[in-house]
């Protein structure tokens, strides 16, 4: 049996830890796809209780005493979730076609371009009532549930042990969390692998038979990994393909114009990314395909007669339908995440009333690249959250840092035999008690205290919005929330329906109502200008001189990446009547910072 299309062409990527905890049991029964985040297994296990409770079922708590508890939280929740859509899709089936009622919601969020949406409508103009219920009958089989994806970010992988102090085997917190995803019973689901290569997260998979193909190259489950650039997809697609593992998609995401942690990239823009994508496909997927067909013969399985697809989806900053439409149709893009914009949308995402106010208020300079993630990783951040006003109370009070109750992200070593997190209370008095010891001038000293007083913590930060949402308690006495959206929330300035938001990404309705947004190209250019301004700054302010290869490769990319866009508005593919003289000007903005900065290295 073929595996279904997906009905629309966008999906809500995961976001923070509480944002897209529960979407699928807002938007997957309307066939929106959406990813859950499995990092934070006690966050999980609130939402279990909750969701137990709501569908009046008895909520028995899985203990951190328990064995592997991680992996049971993250499997029973999973199966939770997908009873619950299961619930409401064969509710909303049985609907009657009326205004206002969810099967009727179903097909108006269709975009214009769908089948079923086009039976629809002729079912609205139909007055035979044999006609009539003909259709509908039809149309009720083709509803389909949204993908209930999850979201593993491989860097967040700490050690476990056991109460002996023995390292537990399979234990890590990303190995546990795709043991929990692999155990649930979702179908025709993805997990998404995002932050970069985990050889030991990769390893488990062939311990996986979940992800195995059948003879006509269906999954049951299906392996996602998010890249920033064609060179990343190539090597891990391989790595995985020789141990008979196949990646049926990569989710391109913008390096710097996104939302939470940023990879920056050497300056490789998103249009020629997309570009290399686009060209080499056909060579990715038959030198992958050989690969893991020659690891499957070896091992004795099952082998599709040919490549199982691959999809090529893209996200970070796309906010208008037109970018959406010439990502698809010149790019081949085959879906678009939207995460950003649908913060704003109570309806698919969970955020409080308070940070709600602040994304809808968020002017450009409120969102920051900024050094905040214990993780080391750039982070974007927005300013004025309540865990921002707690850290600055903290820093102003003499008491910096955060008490670390979830310990996801420590890892560092420095100063303690036990792996602490850098936002934590003590590894910031040991690393401030460092700095002061050092007699560096003022202004290095300043600039190193910052980055250590920035540190932040997340795993409660990114969580606590859940709790305020459904009045529950994450952890005791800590309620402060913190966020991460991309930039491109500057431009989204209103909450509104699921409705309201689809219709703005199939271009039935407009709702940016800033005059002067940039195309979605121009916008991640200037981010990665800022960027390349900042380390240049920065190596100034510490003496440092040893990236002068760096800066004249990132220079290079991104001049090229310029002319390769110079020649897609020369050739009218891009019909934006600011993008050219936009892209003229950044690429000035660029000339006066290489002709300022990088002659004196």
């Amino acid at each position: 049996m073929m595996q279904t299309s997906a009905p629309h062409s966008f999906h809500i990527p995961v976001m923070g830890l509480a944002y897209t905890i529960d979407s699928p049991i807002k938007v997957a029964r309307f066939g929106i796809a959406s990813t859950i985040s499995i990092v934070e297994d006690n966050l999980i296990e609130m939402m279990r209780r909750y969701y137990y409770n709501a569908i009046r079922e008895n909520y028995i708590p899985i203990p951190a005493t328990a064995n592997d508890y991680r992996a049971k939280r993250i499997t029973d929740y999973l199966n939770l979730v997908n009873t619950i859509v299961q619930q409401q899709i064969e509710k909303l089936r049985a609907a009657a076609f009326e205004t206002g009622s969810e099967i009727v919601k179903y097909f108006e969020l269709l975009p214009e371009n769908n089948t079923w949406k086009q039976v629809y409508k002729l079912l609205m103009q139909t007055n035979d009532a044999i006609e009539k219920a003909n259709i509908e009958e039809q149309l009720r089989q083709q509803i389909v549930a949204g993908s209930i994806d999850v979201n593993i970010m491989t860097k967040a992988d700490k050690n476990n042990y056991d109460h002996s102090g023995a390292l537990l085997e399979d234990g890590s917190d990303a190995v546990a969390a795709l043991r929990g995803y692999a155990n649930s019973n979702l179908r025709e689901s993805t997990i998404v692998f995002s932050a970069g290569m985990n050889p030991r997260v990769y390893n488990y998979l062939e311990k996986c038979p979940q992800f195995a193909a059948d003879e006509q190259g269906n999954f049951k489950k299906k392996i996602a990994i998010k890249v920033s650039d064609y060179r990343s997809a190539f090597i891990q697609g391989k790595y995985l393909a020789k141990k008979g593992i196949w990646v049926s998609e990569f989710r391109i995401e913008s390096g710097l114009n996104c939302g939470g942690h940023a990879f920056a990239t050497d300056g490789y823009l998103m249009g020629p990314i997309l570009e290399t994508f686009k060209t080499k496909k056909t060579e990715l997927t038959n030198t992958l395909f050989e690969l893991y067909y020659k690891s499957n013969l070896a091992k004795e399985r099952l082998i599709p007669n040919q490549p199982p697809p691959i999809k090529i989806t893209v996200q970070g900053g796309i906010g208008t339908a037109a970018e959406t439409n010439f990502l698809q149709q010149y790019y081949a893009i085959e879906s678009i995440g939207w995460g950003t914009p649908f913060l704003l949308v109570p309806e698919a995402t969970t955020v409080d009333e308070a940070t709600l106010q602040l994304l809808c208020a968020a002017q450009k300079e409120d969102v920051i690249l900024s050094k905040n993630s214990p993780l080391g990783v750039r982070f974007h951040y927005l300013r004025g959250t309540t865990a921002d006003k707690e850290k600055i109370t903290r820093i102003k009070n003499g008491k910096p840092g955060s008490p670390c109750t979830e310990k996801h992200l420590a890892f560092n070593t420095e100063f303690t035999e036990e792996p602490v997190c850098t936002a934590s209370v003590k590894y910031q008095r040991f690393k401030i008690a460092q700095l002061q010891s050092l007699q560096l001038p003022h202004h290095e000293y300043e600039h190193r205290l910052k980055e250590v007083l920035d540190k932040e913590c997340l795993c409660v930060g990114l969580s606590n919005a859940a709790a305020a949402v459904y009045n529950l308690s994450f952890v005791k006495n800590y309620e402060a929330v913190n966020i991460c959206p991309g930039p491109n929330i500057a431009h989204f300035s209103k909450i509104v329906s699921l409705q309201t938001m689809v219709d703005h990404i199939y271009g039935r309705t407009n709702i940016i109502t800033h005059p002067n947004r940039p195309h979605v190209f121009i916008a991640e250019l200037h981010l990665y200008i800022t960027y390349l301004q900042e380390q240049l700054e920065e190596d100034v302010l510490l003496n440092s001189t040893n990236r002068t290869k760096y800066f004249t490769g990132y220079v290079n990319n991104l001049q090229e990446s310029i002319a390769y866009y110079l020649n897609l508005a020369d050739n009218g593919f891009i019909q934006d009547t600011n993008f050219k003289s936009d892209l003229l000007s950044a690429q000035d903005r660029l000339k006066a910072i290489v002709n300022n900065k990088v002659m004196e290295y």
